[in-house]
């Protein structure tokens, strides 16, 4: 209850009325100029509702059914000069926009009254009401009449005030929680407000203001509420009346609040319910009586509410406008499971997270909530849980779980929605005890020389917090994946080691010593899974594990050797050299036979496949990258070289019996790069005759700093043809003049950026009495040999063979 200033010089009355509006009014320009604001605080009521057997607090009470009976009035103070309770109230149900409830649908109580009769309203929810309201205003002469003439005359707006305010209400608890504990967590832990923050705003369906999280830790908090009216989002039970009332009327207030400056989408009513019910009680308002909207906020029995503006005690006097809760049957949450996983419940407070049910966490809707757990013999136990919207769903004490209860157990949610029963998701819990661990098949041996996966089975692997791989002088943390309630996959890297035992420490929750499980590692034997050789091909490619001890491999007459070995995508690739001219077309079926450093032997059969892909080429071109402005243009001495910056253009025609086709893709790589440049047709390539493609190949494809031989190869059909030799990519000084002195004897000086790409300048091209370049030369001029009729000539150094040169000016 708000207390109360008394003054000396004013009569009693008189006094507790001013100090009243004068508290209600304290903020009353805050609110106004920061969205709903409801901040004010207002008288209280207290309200019980029995239905049947079952008498619930307001608190508890989602919505009302006929035949509910309802017990209201405003409580009692232990201060005599409290004037709180001087108050005329109101409580009227109402059946719908058109309908003006009948004059016993309606009912007077008098705050101010000690007689029971007088000051407490015993209500039964009349068969066909849809909505409750209640109207309170300050003690005057003749406010009941007025306000049962309002009811009943204009019934749609007070249908649509009391919907919208309730939801409203709710909405407030919802920004209520999320700001009391975003104050609370920066209180007390600054530092988790970043982690935490999130977690609030999913469980209450609010907005982040997540660039409030990069601020410095004092501000975040203050940041995370500001702007507090836009914060809260739509909820399933909080959607606005507006949105359903059929046959209301269409005035002013509804086409305002589909706006979205009024708040509509994905922002709840609760932006725009102040402004709204202005305008519908606009109409009322008169010399005697104004209308103001009131939100409830809802403690055990008791319905304190607030206030937007401070209300006024002479005339015109404020008649508060409370919404209750609807007529209708409960609409039950549609609570979810985010963790589909087994969850250990071991120890400590154990998280059942959920979402899809803001008000569970904001309200005491949800209550008498428990977690029915059901071992794996049928014994069950319920366990009292607790709603934490800054974890993020349900908590309970593991320790309230019966020592005995082991292994995977059911859990299942449930308590009561108001008066209904509630039941909600389903969990699987596990804790250890009983049973041994031990590997799964075949994986009891691991193979050495690179990471193995074991898959354990036993009881609780959610409870697994740490395995480590022990052994006499290492100790190394491992990772693993729980894949269902039974079995745990691990890996073990075994890079490098030897066979033999490895341990493994398995460490749970709740338990003292670790699971100790011993496997077996081997050295893997060879696998062959396939040859692969093509008509005309050099080589053959086998594939499989462990193909370092193929010791050779005999087909068709011809003892292979082993050539390079390489891993790719998880398997070993072998290259054998061959003689074509030896080999059967395509079509043809052989039987190889792979030995193997142990004097093992194994047949494997080859199919000769169709040749690959090829193509030569015919011509080519270059295009020289132009110069800079102010430099002087070099030429090269070989169509073979590719000025990086430059264009090469080629022609390529198909070797005898094959065809280019539109899928046909051209690869072009230097080599040892990672990824090759992709020419298709539309994209670098253009057919020109049959058999025959265009190529471009712009250089700015290639990585910068590229140089060195480019090599190309065909694709088709998926299906690589073998590399072939392209050009040669160079890089090219830029060169700005030449400058001589007078006299033969006189020194020539070349000027220029990037001169370390020069190894030598010479005046033929024969390289005679050639100039040396320095290798990480960094200087911009150099001292050269004159000029003679054919200019200059450099070596380049990305390539000892490659020569550039420089035409005398003006040639």
């Amino acid at each position: 209850m708000l207390t109360l200033f008394r003054s000396r010089r004013l009569p009693r009355a008189l006094c507790a009325a001013s100090a009243l509006a004068l508290s209600w009014g304290a903020s009353a320009q805050a609110a106004s100029s920061g969205g709903p604001g409801f901040e004010l605080r207002g008288p209280e009521m207290v309200m019980e509702v029995t239905r049947g057997d079952t008498t619930l607090p307001a608190a508890q009470v989602p919505s009302l059914l006929a035949g509910d009976e309802v017990t209201l009035h405003l409580p009692k103070s232990e201060d005599p000069d409290d004037r709180l309770r001087d108050f005329l109230f109101v409580a009227a149900f109402l059946r719908g926009a058109v309908n003006p409830p009948p004059d016993d649908w309606i009912a007077t109580g008098q705050g101010w009254k000690d007689k029971e009769k007088d000051n407490t309203l015993h209500l039964t929810v009349p068969e066909g009401a849809q909505q409750m309201v209640v109207l309170m205003v300050p003690r005057t002469q003749g406010a009941q009449g007025v306000l049962e003439d309002a009811v009943q005359g204009k019934p749609g707006e007070f249908v649509r005030a009391g919907g919208e305010l309730y939801e409203a209400s709710l909405d407030h608890a919802r920004l209520e929680a999320f700001m009391a504990s975003i104050r609370a967590q920066g209180d007390r832990n600054p530092e988790a407000l970043r982690k935490v923050a999130p977690v609030l705003a999913s469980s209450l369906g609010m907005r982040l203001q997540a660039d409030c999280l990069d601020k410095v830790l004092e501000e975040q908090a203050a940041c995370l509420i500001e702007g507090r009216g836009a914060l809260v989002l739509s909820d399933v039970h909080t959607s606005s009346l507006a949105d359903t009332l059929a046959g209301a009327p269409t005035d002013l207030a509804l086409q305002l609040s589909a706006t979205p400056q009024a708040g509509s989408g994905s922002y709840s009513a609760y932006i725009g319910v102040a402004r709204d019910i202005a305008r519908l009680f606009g109409a009322f308002n008169n010399p005697q009586f104004d209308y103001l909207p009131a939100l409830t906020e809802r403690r055990a029995d008791r319905l304190a509410l607030r206030l937007n503006t401070a209300p006024s005690f002479t005339k015109p006097k404020s008649v508060l406008v409370v919404g209750m809760p609807s007529v209708e049957a409960d609409v039950l949450p549609r609570l979810r499971s985010t963790h589909a996983a087994p969850i250990c419940a071991a120890q400590g407070h154990v998280l059942l997270p959920v979402e899809g049910a803001p008000l569970v966490y904001a309200s005491d809707f949800a209550h008498a909530m428990a977690l029915r757990i059901t071992a794996s013999d049928g014994r069950t136990v319920d366990v009292p849980v607790t709603a934490r919207a800054d974890r993020g769903g349900y908590v309970f004490d593991a320790r309230a779980i019966p020592a005995t209860f082991s292994g995977s157990l059911r859990a299942h949610l449930h308590g009561n929605w108001g008066f209904a029963p509630f039941e909600g998701p389903d969990f699987t819990l596990q804790r250890p005890g009983g049973g041994a661990w031990h590997s799964v098949g075949d994986n009891g041996t691991l193979v050495v020389g690179r990471d193995s996966t074991a898959v354990l089975a036993g009881t609780a692997p959610a409870c697994v917090s740490a395995i480590t791989l022990t052994g006499s002088d290492t100790r190394r943390a491992l990772e693993w994946e729980v894949k269902d309630t039974e079995r745990l996959a691990v890996s073990v890297p075994l890079e490098g080691a030897r066979p033999g035992p490895v341990q493994l420490a398995l460490h749970l929750q709740g338990e003292a010593d670790p699971v100790t499980l011993t496997l077996e590692t081997r050295a893997e034997a060879s696998r062959i899974d396939t040859l692969q050789l093509h008509e005309g091909d050099g080589e053959a490619r086998l594939t499989g594990q462990r193909l370092d001890q193929v010791r050779s491999l005999v087909l068709a007459g011809q003892t292979l050797e082993p050539g390079a070995l390489q891993r790719r995508d998880g398997r070993d690739v072998l290259t054998l050299a061959l003689d074509a001219a030896g080999m059967p077309e395509a079509g043809k079926t052989l039987e190889a036979r792979v030995l193997l450093t142990d004097g093992r032997q194994q047949a494997l059969p080859v199919t000769i496949a169709p040749p690959r892909p090829d193509a030569k080429v015919l011509s080519r071109s270059v295009r020289m990258p132009e110069p800079a402005r102010g430099t002087r243009p070099l030429e090269l001495t070989s169509d073979t070289l590719l000025p990086a910056g430059g264009e090469l253009v080629f022609s390529l025609q198909a070797a005898q019996g094959q065809r280019l086709g539109r899928d046909t893709v051209v690869e072009v790589a230097l080599e040892g790069a990672a990824e090759p440049v992709r020419l298709g047709i539309g994209s670098g390539l253009m057919p020109s005759s049959p058999g025959v493609l265009i190529a471009r190949l712009d250089t700015g494809a290639l990585a910068p700093g590229s140089f060195g031989p480019l090599r190309y190869r065909l694709v088709a059909n998926g299906v690589a043809g073998r590399w072939q030799d392209l050009a040669r990519l160079v890089r090219l000084p830029a060169i700005d003049e030449v400058a001589c002195g007078k006299g033969k004897a006189a020194p020539c000086t070349l000027q220029g950026r990037n001169l370390f790409l020069v190894a030598a300048v010479a005046q033929g091209a024969d390289f005679a009495d050639a100039r040396a370049v320095p290798p990480g030369f960094t200087g911009e001029r150099l001292e050269v040999p004159a000029p003679g009729a054919d200019g200059l000539y450099l070596r380049l150094r990305d390539d000892g063979e490659a020569v550039a040169r420089l035409r005398p000016e003006g040639a």
